[in-house]
Parts: C-alpha cells; sequence; structure tokens
C-alpha cells in the first residue's frame, strides 16, 4: 500500500494528532470565549449535527429495535452509575494513603459520577460499525438520567448544599439531542430511496465532527492554568485515568461476550464505549454548579478534563482493532450458523 493510500486510510488518526498538534500551538482560538466560539458551535452545533446526522442515516426499524433492548440498556447505566462509582470509591481509599494530592483524587471521584457524553461514545460505535443505535438510546437517555443522578452522588461522595437547575439542563440536552435525532427521521423518511440509493459519507461527517471536538477539548486543556500543578501528582493521575478506562474497558467487554450473554458483537461495541465514556459537556457545568464558590474547584476539575480528551484518544486508537474483532466474530456467528446440523 502506498503513503497516500495509507494516509487516506487512516485519515482519522492523522487528524487527531494535527489537531492536538495545533491546539497546543494556538489553544486560545478554540477555548469558550474564542474565535470559534465552542460554547456554541460544539455545545449546541456539533453535538446537534451528530445526533441528525445519527437519524438521518439509521433505519428507524433498528433505532425502534434498540428501544427495546432493555438487558443492554440495564447494563450499561448500572455500570455508569453504580458500580463505576462504587469501584472508584474503593481505589481511593487506597490512593488516599500516598502522596498525591488529594483534591486531584476527589476529581477522580467525581469523574466517576459523570452520566455518559451525548457524542463521543456515539461517534466511536459507528466508526466501528457496532450498535449505533444503542449507543445513541445509552448516550441520550444516560445524560437525561445524569441531570438526577450525578448531583446526587456527588452530594452523596463529595458533599455540597448547592441546589441545581435540573431544567435549564434538560432543556439544553432535548434540543440538542432529541431534537436533531427526530428531524433526521423525518428527512430519512422523506429521502429514504436517495439515501439508500447513494452511499453518503455518514461516518466520515461524524469523524470530522468528532475531530472539531478533540480540538476545542485540548484548546481548554492546554489552556487551562490549573493543569500547571504537581508535576509527579498529575503524572500519576494521568497514569490512574488510563489505567481505569482500559481495565473497565476490558470488563465491560468480558462480561457482555460471556457465555449466555445474550449481546451481539455489535451490542458489545456500544456497551464497551457508553459504559465507560465520560461526559465533559455535562460534567463542567454540573460541578461548577454543585461547588459554587467551593476553594478548590479548580484542582477537582482537573481529571475530568484529562479524562474526556484521554476517552476519545484511546476509543479512537482501538477503533481498527475493534472493528477487526468485531467483523471476525460475526463472521464466524454467521459460518456458525451456516453449518448443516
Amino acid at each position: 500500500m502506498g503513503l497516500l493510500a495509507r494516509a487516506r486510510k487512516e485519515w482519522f488518526i492523522i487528524g487527531i494528532v494535527l489537531v492536538i498538534l495545533a491546539a497546543k500551538l494556538e489553544p486560545s482560538v478554540g477555548v469558550r470565549g474564542g474565535p470559534l466560539k465552542p460554547e456554541i458551535t460544539i455545545a449546541y452545533v456539533a453535538v446537534s449535527l451528530i445526533f441528525f446526522n445519527s437519524g438521518l442515516s439509521l433505519k428507524t426499524e433498528e433505532l425502534t429495535s434498540a428501544l427495546l433492548h432493555f438487558r443492554l440498556h440495564l447494563f450499561v447505566q448500572s455500570f455508569t452509575l453504580v458500580f463505576f462509582p462504587l469501584v472508584v470509591w474503593l481505589l481511593l481509599k487506597v490512593l488516599a494513603l500516598t502522596a498525591i494530592n488529594q483534591w486531584l483524587l476527589r476529581g477522580l471521584q467525581t469523574v466517576s459520577c459523570m452520566p455518559p457524553p451525548v457524542s463521543s461514545a456515539v461517534i466511536l460505535t459507528k466508526a466501528v460499525g457496532g450498535n449505533e443505535a444503542a449507543a445513541i438510546f445509552n448516550s441520550a437517555f444516560g445524560s437525561f438520567l445524569g441531570i438526577v443522578v450525578t448531583p446526587v452522588l456527588l452530594l452523596l461522595f463529595l458533599g455540597s448544599s448547592s441546589s441545581v437547575p435540573f431544567a435549564s439542563i434538560f432543556s439544553q440536552l432535548f434540543m440538542t439531542v432529541v431534537v436533531p435525532l427526530i428531524l433526521g427521521q423525518v428527512c430519512r423518511g422523506f429521502f429514504r430511496e436517495h439515501l439508500e440509493r447513494r452511499k453518503l459519507p455518514f461516518g466520515a461527517v461524524s469523524s470530522a465532527v468528532l475531530l472539531m471536538i478533540i480540538y476545542t477539548t485540548f484548546c481548554d486543556t492546554f489552556s487551562n492554568p490549573n493543569i500547571e500543578l504537581d508535576p509527579i501528582s498529575l503524572l500519576l493521575v494521568v497514569l490512574i485515568i488510563f489505567f481505569i478506562q482500559l481495565s473497565f474497558m476490558l470488563l465491560t467487554f468480558a462480561f457482555s461476550t460471556r457465555s449466555g450473554s445474550g449481546f451481539s458483537p455489535a451490542d458489545t461495541v456500544a456497551i464497551v464505549f457508553c459504559s465507560t465514556h465520560k461526559s465533559l459537556t455535562l460534567g463542567i457545568p454540573m460541578l461548577k454548579i454543585v461547588f459554587e464558590g467551593y476553594e478548590h474547584l479548580s484542582l477537582i476539575s482537573v481529571p475530568l478534563l484529562i479524562y474526556h480528551p484521554s476517552q476519545i484518544l484511546l476509543g479512537s486508537v482501538l477503533v481498527p482493532t475493534i472493528r477487526s474483532w468485531m467483523t471476525s466474530r460475526q463472521k464466524a456467528m454467521k459460518l456458525s450458523t451456516l453449518q448443516p446440523i
């Protein structure tokens, strides 16, 4: 394979490297309040585009079928909003005995309480070819559920007395997730034959939007002065975050592929991403609301600022491997059903 052909095949990975370098060189372009206005273009336009694109590309019967996959939804929501924070709480009991900055450790606990994101898990599931409809439902439902559950978990583990504006967060989620998804499905109803006849690059559009999200996320990360703290504590937190992500991805993979689980390979892909990803879009506003006026809020926020880009990076790097596994597993299952009894 020639260099140009290889570059075209791996354009997304190359794009990730380029946008991170661009964010490092000039972070002021993509920060909140900067020229790109990510608080509008990303929080509203990009997220809405992702779900409109998903609504346009998804067959209605697939979306309907995903809504009825109760075991998958129960697994994902229980893992991300019950199992995840409990395991991290136990881990932090051990890490509290170390010299790691204690406020950074509390920040790890806040990460564990966050709901799944409404974009990255869906895009990565789509990039692999997994059960995109299930990923959409769990990302959206988990975000709505998180509006109520996440503040309760934060109060339970860390304590605060601030009230949370559920109505405003709920309305933003409704306008950026539910409405675009429905509009996409309505448009698909009008243009179904055209869309099925011409294979439009829905995946490429979603991947391009994800690159934009990665860019603005790293702009915020690189421009945040609170990242410049005790380098040893920061490095250890980064390593712990990657350890948590990898461990939980392997754990969800093992549970969802065990004999008798009832999950297909495509379901497993959605489970792995939706169960382990955490929302920065909802997370930072929630932290600012629940811990308003909190002296160490900036330090508590650091792990979430690290977790979000690292989950996108790790997921993106693993896309080819997971896709290869899913394809080979599906082929094996298809062959087994064709074997004479």
